[in-house]
């Protein structure tokens, strides 16, 4: 008896980690297959490229620039003389 209950616990102990590898293998390779479906689900998806700005006139970006001038002025934040100089470096540049 004792001989039979030797054998039954070491076929126990196989089984079990039989049992054991085979799970981790298993969830293993599951984890591969997902990480390449979502792989293949990323390289089909379309990708977005930002659509080119529109080229600006330099004449109406230095008119804008001399427009946010002129509010300054208005706010008082400078002086008459200071938006003379802001001009005209805004327009020889």
């Amino acid at each position: 008896m004792p001989g039979l209950l030797r054998g039954i616990a070491r076929t126990a102990v196989i089984a079990g980690t039989a049992t054991a590898v085979s799970n981790r293998v298993s969830r293993r390779q599951a984890g591969r297959w997902a990480r390449q479906e979502d792989e293949q689900y990323y390289d089909e998806q379309p990708v977005d490229e930002p659509e080119p700005e529109p080229a600006v006139d330099p004449m109406t970006a230095k008119l804008d620039q001399v427009r946010q001038l002129g509010e300054l002025k208005s706010q008082g934040l400078i002086t008459d003389a200071e938006f003379e100089v802001q001009k005209s470096k805004i327009f020889n540049s």
